[in-house]
């Protein structure tokens, strides 16, 4: 098994930027408050599917107070002022299935573009391996055949879930430093460059992905009753 070790580490970004990824603590909670409202709206609703505004108490412990194991994170800071959070990389281990976990990752508007997604992704990767886990999971929105395809081009299994929902798999590199131009980092970067729906993942809350079912279902409901009215008409 790859060894691991949960070190900060630094970098310097492509611009000359230097950022430092390290663990997530307890003692990030009013980071991770400072870093939702530093998202746009537009990015905000990308990452949650939804218009959420704050995290609840109950979300930001389970956010913060992590096991670096079955749930892991990564944040990345400015390696000049720590207390400015770049972005979070996040997997927590599927129930049942020990070798898959759900993933996500978050970069603020202002990084966009500058290498810190990969960067977080990177960490993730390794301590995913690290800890037996070899497929990254999330879920889409079902939109359109297209955007199906291209995650199957992309190297990324998928599946159709209730709601409306379609369930991708990518599998994890055995080497994480061999993670360029691997399936997870085409999907990422995919989703980065908003060629596909960002992952919406259920560890954050049952109630909020919930919401999102019901709220993708009315969608899906309206779309074909449109449907149904310009046929009649």
């Amino acid at each position: 098994m790859p060894k691991f070790s949960s070190r900060p580490m630094r970098f310097t970004l492509r611009d000359g930027g230097q950022v430092l990824v390290r663990p997530v603590e307890p003692q990030d909670k009013e980071h991770l408050i400072d870093g939702l409202a530093r998202l746009s709206e537009r990015s905000r609703y990308r990452r949650f599917l939804a218009p959420v505004q704050q995290l609840s108490d109950e979300q930001l412990r389970y956010l913060t107070e992590i096991d670096r194991v079955d749930h892991m994170a990564w944040a990345a800071v400015d390696a000049e002022d720590l207390e400015l959070g770049l972005g979070i990389a996040r997997y927590v281990r599927v129930e049942g299935e020990p070798s898959a976990a759900e993933a996500a990752v978050t970069v603020v508007d202002s990084h966009h573009g500058r290498g810190v997604g990969l960067l977080l992704l990177s960490a993730l990767s390794r301590s995913a391996v690290a800890n037996g886990i070899t497929t990254f999971r999330g879920y889409v929105l079902e939109d359109n055949e297209p955007m199906t395809r291209m995650l199957r081009d992309l190297g990324a299994t998928t599946q159709r879930e209730e709601g409306g929902l379609l369930r991708v798999e990518v599998p994890l590199p055995t080497d994480p430093d061999q993670l360029a131009d691997t399936p997870i980092s085409r999907v990422f970067k995919a989703v980065a460059r908003e060629m596909v729906p960002p992952f919406a993942v259920r560890f954050l809350h049952a109630d909020f992905f919930s919401s999102v079912l019901r709220g993708f279902a009315r969608r899906h409901e309206h779309r074909d009753s449109s449907k149904a009215e310009k046929t009649r008409t």
